[in-house]
C-alpha cells in the first residue's frame, strides 16, 4: 500500500480533534486571511473617524476567520481524493478516515454560511454578500480550474485577494480606493508566493493531478518569468496606499526595500540554470516561498505603524 492511501492509526482525543479541525480549516491560511482583514478594517475604521480597536473589529475578525475557515473545509471535501495522491496531503483528516466526509461537509458549510449572515447581521449586508462571493468563485471556480488548466492561479487570486476588501468594507460600509489598493496589494503577492510553492511541490501536485504552471511546462522558463512580473509589478502597486494617504514615506521605503528583497528571490530561482526538479532549484523555490511568507506580514505591520505616528 502507497504513503498516500494508507489510513494513519491516531488516537481519537480532544487534542487529535482540535488538530484535526486546525488542519479542516487550514488554520494558517485562515489567520493570514484574518490578519489581511484586519490591517484593511484599521485604515477603513480611520477614514469612517471611528475606533479601530471596537466590537467592529471582533465582528470581521470572527465573520471574515468562519467563512474562511468554512470555504476551506469545503475546498477539503471537494479535493479529498486529490489530497489522497499528494505526500503534503495525504496526513490531513479526510484523507486518513479521522473525519467522515459528512461531518467535514456540514461543519464547512456552517461556518461559510453562518459566518457571511454574522458579517450581513452585525456590521452590513455588502461584506456579507462580498464573503459569500468570494466562497463562490473559490470553490466553484479556482477548485475545480485546478485540474483543468494552469489559469487556475490567475482565478484563485481573485478571491485570495477578498480578505483586504472585506476587511474595508465591514469598517466604511462601501467600496473605496481604499478596499481596491488592499485588493491589489495582496492579488499580486500571490503569484510568487503561490507559484514558489508549486515548484517546490512540483512532483507532488503531479501526482494529484493538479494542474498548476510548474507542472505542465517542463523548464519552468514561463513560471520564472510570470514570477518576476508580478514580483516587479508589486513594487509600484504596494506604494499606492501612501499616495492615498493611508501611510507614509517610512511605510513607502519599507514597500520598496521589502519588494526588491522578494524580487531578489524570484532572480536567484528564474536565472538558476538548472532542471526544475535539480535539488538547488527547489532549495531556491524555498526560499522565495520563505520570502513571501514574511513579506506580507512585515508590509502590513510598516503600514500601520507608519499611520499610528503619522
Amino acid at each position: 500500500m502507497s504513503i498516500a492511501t494508507q489510513p494513519l492509526a491516531l488516537p481519537c482525543g480532544p487534542l487529535t480533534l482540535v488538530r484535526d479541525y486546525a488542519e479542516l480549516t487550514k488554520l494558517r491560511v485562515t489567520t493570514l486571511v484574518v490578519m489581511t482583514a484586519w490591517c484593511s478594517y484599521y485604515f477603513g475604521a480611520i477614514r469612517a473617524g471611528v475606533s479601530s480597536l471596537s466590537w467592529g473589529l471582533f465582528h470581521t475578525l470572527l465573520g471574515v476567520g468562519l467563512v474562511a475557515g468554512g470555504t476551506a473545509a469545503l475546498n477539503e471535501v471537494m479535493e479529498s481524493d486529490v489530497d489522497r495522491h499528494m505526500r503534503r496531503t495525504a496526513g490531513r483528516p479526510l484523507p486518513t478516515g479521522r473525519m467522515s466526509t459528512h461531518r467535514a461537509l456540514v461543519s464547512g458549510v456552517a461556518m461559510a454560511l453562518g459566518g457571511a449572515l454574522y458579517l450581513s447581521l452585525a456590521l452590513n449586508p455588502l461584506t456579507g454578500l462580498l464573503s459569500v462571493a468570494t466562497a463562490v468563485v473559490y470553490l466553484g471556480a479556482y477548485t475545480p480550474l485546478k485540474k483543468i488548466h494552469p489559469i487556475c492561479t490567475f482565478v484563485g487570486a481573485f478571491p485570495g485577494a477578498m480578505p483586504g476588501v472585506l476587511g474595508w468594507t465591514a469598517a466604511r460600509g462601501r467600496l473605496e480606493w481604499g478596499a481596491l489598493a488592499m485588493f491589489a496589494i495582496v492579488f499580486f503577492w500571490q503569484f510568487p508566493h503561490f507559484f514558489s510553492i508549486a515548484w517546490l511541490y512540483r512532483e507532488d501536485y503531479a501526482a494529484g493531478k493538479i494542474r498548476m504552471l510548474p507542472v505542465v511546462e517542463v523548464d519552468g522558463r514561463s513560471t520564472a518569468r510570470q514570477i518576476i512580473f508580478y514580483s516587479v509589478a508589486l513594487i509600484p502597486v504596494t506604494l499606492v496606499p501612501t499616495f492615498l494617504g493611508m501611510a507614509g514615506t517610512f511605510y513607502a521605503g519599507c514597500a520598496v526595500l521589502l519588494g526588491l528583497a522578494m524580487l531578489y528571490f524570484g532572480v536567484r530561482l528564474a536565472h538558476l540554470k538548472a532542471p526544475i526538479t535539480a535539488a538547488i532549484s527547489k532549495q531556491r523555490a524555498r526560499r522565495l516561498l520563505q520570502a513571501t511568507v514574511f513579506y506580507l506580514p512585515i508590509l502590513f505591520l510598516a503600514m500601520m505603524l507608519n499611520s499610528i505616528s503619522s
